[in-house]
Formats: C-alpha cells, sequence, structure tokens
C-alpha cells in the first residue's frame, strides 16, 4: 500500500513539475490563457464563448 502512495505522489509531481517548466524556467514565464475570447485566431473564424454564442442567440430570438 505504502509503495503504491509513494509511486502515484512520485508521478504527481513529475507531471506537475514538467507542466511548470515554462513558468519556471522562462524569465516572466506564466501560463497561457485557455480562454476562447483570448484567442485571436479563433476570433477571426468568428468562434465566440458558449455564453457569448448564447446571449447572441437569445437577442435574436434564435435560442432553441
Amino acid at each position: 500500500m505504502l509503495k503504491t502512495l509513494v509511486i502515484t505522489v512520485l508521478i504527481i509531481a513529475i507531471c506537475v513539475a514538467l507542466l511548470s517548466v515554462k513558468v519556471i524556467f522562462k524569465k516572466n514565464g506564466k501560463f497561457s490563457s485557455q480562454h476562447i475570447h483570448d484567442n485571436e485566431a479563433l476570433r477571426q473564424q468568428g468562434i465566440h464563448c458558449v455564453l457569448d454564442q448564447d446571449r447572441e442567440a437569445r437577442e435574436a430570438d434564435k435560442a432553441y
């Protein structure tokens, strides 16, 4: 049981370290935003957040 717990904690620690490489080693490093409204390419294609799309559909009386 203890061996499984130690292996699990070790795997989680390695994953967290690998996910934060950019933040740790890059000067002024930070995680990039995962929000749709922050992505320029998606905005150019007309893709919005689901909340914005719902609001637009309700205003146009096309929500179903």
